[in-house]
């Protein structure tokens, strides 16, 4: 096993090529710090440039929490509009670095995953949850606060606006069945040891694929719920990265030759 850095209140490994972020406040519901989103972003900056990892697992310590969106206390140094467009600013910027990361982000999901928890783990490209998983933003009952354009964006993607007006409106957690059923999370497990065992069976198995091909299929979905982009000019990059690449040639060979293919990501 690999450590790749660690603080108290955020960990991070690599084992096995595969890269686990914890959020490690179980006291406080894994709430997040400002210094945990910082580290977040340097995480995703390594992951970035390792390219021995090939997926990136988030979870949270203990079985009660994903992550129970940003620590309410630090709102209380607030004094100026400033400080409500800098925190949404500074949001908007970590959610961004993870949501771009190259590599296939997982999002296992155990207990509260409400606030920032809820809006890091839409930014995953998969989902997979604990029974005892409540998702939402309950901030029409709590803070009275709202979420960026991009957020709303995110969520309307991932779930349709009727569904994000009825969960905000309502301040109602979503539990894990019915995000199941509307394709919020794909997998739902008996409790938080099996999300564990079958987050890093997902892991794996992702890894085991070819990264340019994951790569542009998640950077085009981006784009896609960012502009609305249709086919065009704006592909082409993508396109070729992947038909120009020796990863397209070996899997040609390979596929040939009836035999596996061994990806390189290049």
């Amino acid at each position: 096993m690999a450590d790749s850095g660690a603080t108290e209140d955020l960990l991070y490994e690599v084992r096995d090529g595969i890269a686990r972020v914890t959020f490690n406040r179980p006291q406080a519901r894994n709430a997040m710090l400002f210094g945990m989103y910082e580290r977040l972003v340097e995480i995703c900056t390594e992951v970035e440039a390792d390219r021995s990892i090939r997926a990136l697992i988030l979870t949270g310590a203990g079985e009660k929490a994903f992550a129970a969106g940003t620590d309410i206390s630090q709102f209380r140094a607030f004094r100026t509009p400033e400080d409500a467009l800098g925190y949404e600013a500074r949001i908007d910027r970590v959610l961004g670095v993870l949501e771009r990361v190259r590599v296939p982000t997982i999002a296992a999901i155990s207990g509260a995953c409400t606030g920032g928890g809820a809006a890091m783990a839409a930014c995953c490209d998969l989902r997979i949850a604990a029974g005892n998983m409540r998702f939402g933003f309950p901030i029409a009952r709590t803070l009275g606060n709202c979420l960026s354009v991009s957020n709303y964006a995110r969520l309307a993607a991932l779930i349709g606006p009727a569904r994000v007006k009825d969960m905000v409106f309502t301040a109602r957690l979503m539990e894990a069945e019915e995000a199941r059923t509307i394709g919020l999370v794909s997998e739902v497990l008996p409790d938080a040891a099996a999300l564990a065992i079958r987050a890093e069976e997902l892991a794996l198995l992702v890894a085991a694929h070819a990264p340019l091909t994951l790569r542009a299929t998640k950077e085009s979905l981006r784009r896609i719920t960012e502009r609305s982009l249709g086919p065009g000019e704006a592909d082409k990059d993508l396109l070729l990265m992947c038909y120009t690449s020796a990863d397209f040639r070996e899997g040609m060979d390979a596929f040939l030759n009836k035999r596996a293919p061994v990806w390189r990501g290049e």
